[in-house]
């Protein structure tokens, strides 16, 4: 089994076949974790769609920031 959801299995769970929708829609439904890749693909975890699911708490994927030019 893959470590992430397919492109079949987001599609089924969200309704969206566009990348930002499905974006939108994970992170409405609590799957924080969701991100784009850089071909703009969304990737989910399967652990973390798993944990979310069976209504784990699951810390959310910690923000990262760009330092500011000097």
């Amino acid at each position: 089994m893959s470590l992430t959801l397919s492109p079949d299995e987001l599609r089924e769970l969200t309704g969206y076949t566009r990348a930002a929708e499905q974006l939108a829609e994970l992170h409405r439904r609590g799957f924080s974790r969701a991100w784009r890749n850089r071909l703009g693909d969304v990737v989910l975890e399967r652990a973390h769609f798993e944990a979310v699911s069976r209504g784990a708490i699951v810390p959310a994927r910690p923000k990262v920031r760009a330092k500011a030019a000097a």
